[in-house]
């Protein structure tokens, strides 16, 4: 998921973190219960406070190797545990204790009894593993038309090929699907909103990619209003990517409960954007990193977040439907294998693609 770095905007940004850790927000009452009342926004206090109290997190972002996408990923005809179980398993055997997962709006909308059934299951199969998740709501990234049903098979050497937008455009910037998306978000929420299963609600993924820019900021807006509402246990934020786009990161950082962004740069580039981003003086997330052939690798980048007791969550983990062990824009139309892999971590066998890399993974996590 392709982003740019700007530090002169990433410094605008620090700024304005700076600025708003003078007003305290939403403090919360004496003789509060351990799961606050939510106001607009849980305090820099309470952020971090949650946040001491997790282990150092590390994990990848998830999708079973069989699935193209998240509506293959949660549709009832190929809902796949077995693979799930087993490559959750995989991920545990290194010490991976975080998954980020996207779910999809159009899952719900076909049944929600039943998407709601298969989310409790994957968690079930991941708290089996000792694995909390993050799981995502919108997405501006990628195909922009999703459609239920029958998914389409990945094309042959090209990155995620098959991944949908959620909810695609133009809804997204419709206001007129709000009233589609909203029940949705709420409903997630009351039903999962308690779940000691979850670690956090990733609401947007990448706002403003494909070309939408500014036009996604009312749906973030308006996420960010439901998802409050709903008053979950879980903290809530929309991960930083692209620093170029000042409007929509201000109102990302700025109404996010701890940061989360993507970091797709070499470690000296990305320790810059962790040094800017503390000014915020909440707790720091890496949601996405680790691009071989961009240098933003396990062996330089996760000791340095782990240094910085930054949460490190790689793309990719096992090879599959998704492609991403081929990077962006350089497709191979022979399918063969690329000379060094863009994401994941393992073959769909199990097997590490690099043994030094799940080794190092292993002994930072303690394993």
């Amino acid at each position: 998921m392709k982003r740019s770095t700007c530090l002169l905007a990433l410094a605008c940004l620090s700024a304005a973190g700076a600025h708003a850790q003078k007003t305290k927000i939403n403090p919360k009452p004496s003789g509060a219960p351990a799961a606050p009342a939510r106001g607009p926004r849980w305090t820099a206090a309470q952020a971090n406070a949650w946040y001491q109290s997790q282990p150092w997190r590390s994990g990848a972002n998830f999708i079973p190797s069989t699935a193209i996408n998240q509506l293959e990923m949660w549709q009832a005809a190929t809902f796949d545990p077995q693979t799930i179980d087993r490559e959750l398993g995989w991920a545990a055997g290194i010490g991976f204790n975080t998954m980020r997962v996207f779910l999809h709006s159009l899952a719900w909308r076909q049944d929600p009894a039943g998407f709601k059934q298969r989310v409790g299951q994957y968690l079930a199969l991941a708290d089996k593993h000792r694995i909390q998740t993050i799981f995502v709501f919108f997405d501006d990234c990628w195909n922009k038309d999703p459609q239920a049903g029958l998914q389409p098979a990945p094309k042959t050497g090209v990155h995620n090929s098959g991944w949908l937008q959620d909810p695609g455009d133009p809804a997204s910037r419709d206001s007129a699907a709000f009233g589609q998306l909203r029940p949705y978000v709420a409903d997630m929420l009351a039903s999962f909103g308690h779940d000691k299963r979850i670690l956090l609600w990733d609401l947007y993924n990448e706002p403003g990619n494909s070309g939408k820019g500014v036009a996604s900021l009312p749906l973030l807006r308006n996420v960010f209003a439901w998802a409050q509402a709903a008053n979950p246990d879980q903290p809530l934020s929309v991960g930083l990517w692209n620093w170029d786009m000042g409007v929509l990161n201000t109102y990302q950082a700025l109404h996010s409960d701890v940061i989360t962004y993507h970091s797709y740069d070499d470690a000296l580039a990305h320790q810059r954007v962790i040094d800017l981003l503390r000014t915020h003086g909440r707790p720091l997330l890496c949601t996405e990193y680790m691009a071989r052939p961009r240098n933003s690798r396990f062996v330089t980048t996760m000791p340095m977040l782990q240094r910085n007791h930054v949460a490190a969550i790689n793309w990719g983990l096992v090879e599959g439907k998704t492609n991403t062990k081929y990077q962006w824009d350089t497709p191979l139309p022979d399918g063969s294998e690329p000379g060094e892999w863009f994401h994941e971590v393992f073959r769909q066998g199990g097997t590490p693609y690099r043994q030094d890399e799940t080794d190092l993974i292993k002994r930072l996590n303690g394993k």
